[in-house]
């Protein structure tokens, strides 16, 4: 099925040459190499496999020229805080792994729409949200590979109630049993509902990018393994590395 082209968004700036040429996404300048998108019709991008299905990752210059060609619709799979606080414009919020629980905007979108999922960790919430709306029959569904925060850092549209602020970056890093790689780590700040996710690898290591907004080092984190849990200060759980025990 071909892609469905949306019209112009007047309030954005764009090129419109992407528009006119009609050119096929699989062609696009600056598409990665790497396997096919098996259920998303989009060919010739690195995959990865999530939630049982095959998700593309699109590099940040082929999703801009989306966006300025008005080609694709956005979905933020952040929180609804770190959204609230800065998105891209023109995204809806979307959140991983179902979205929204009820009347959520992505859920009017025709199947055939050209969707681009985004995170800031920088493609863990994302390929997240883009593996359920691909099993839900989306067919050209897409992660921004790079993440939020390149797409900030390169000056494009963010708008928000704080879109010139970027959170200081956080790694909190980790150990448990290695039967459980490909599995899931999990940090929260429950207060605000903000999370970042990350595979766990085949040594039993994790590596989490934490950007938590308006959230300090002395604030509380829960950190979540298939094996344990762990509520200790940011700042804390920052400084070393967690054990596979499940302590600092």
């Amino acid at each position: 099925m071909p892609i469905r082209y949306l019209p112009p968004l007047m309030t954005r700036s764009r090129r419109a040459v992407l528009a006119s040429t009609g050119v096929a996404l699989g062609s696009l300048a600056g598409c990665l190499g790497g396997s096919s998108g098996s259920a998303s019709n989009l060919d010739g991008y690195q995959t990865i496999s999530v939630d049982g299905q095959s998700v593309p990752l699109a590099p940040l210059s082929d999703v801009h020229s989306w966006y300025e060609s008005d080609r694709a619709r956005f979905a933020d799979a952040r929180s609804q805080t770190a959204y609230a606080e800065s998105h891209i414009d023109g995204a809806v919020w979307s959140p991983a792994r179902n979205g929204q629980s009820s009347d959520d905007p992505v859920e009017s979108w025709d199947t055939d729409t050209l969707i681009v999922t985004y995170c800031g960790c920088p493609h863990h919430l994302s390929s997240m949200r883009a593996a359920s709306l691909i099993d839900a029959g989306y067919e050209n569904v897409v992660a921004l590979d790079d993440g939020f925060w390149a797409w900030q850092d390169a000056g494009y549209p963010v708008v928000g109630g704080n879109p010139d602020y970027e959170p200081p970056l956080r790694v909190v890093e980790g150990q448990t049993d290695p039967a459980f790689a490909g599995e899931m780590a999990w940090v929260r700040h429950d207060p605000s509902g903000q999370r970042e996710v990350t595979p766990i690898a085949d040594d039993g290591s994790y590596a989490l990018n934490v950007r938590f907004a308006g959230v300090a080092d002395e604030d509380p984190i829960r950190l979540t393994t298939p094996a344990y849990e762990l509520s200790a200060p940011l700042g804390e759980l920052a400084a070393g590395v967690v054990s596979a025990a499940g302590r600092l």
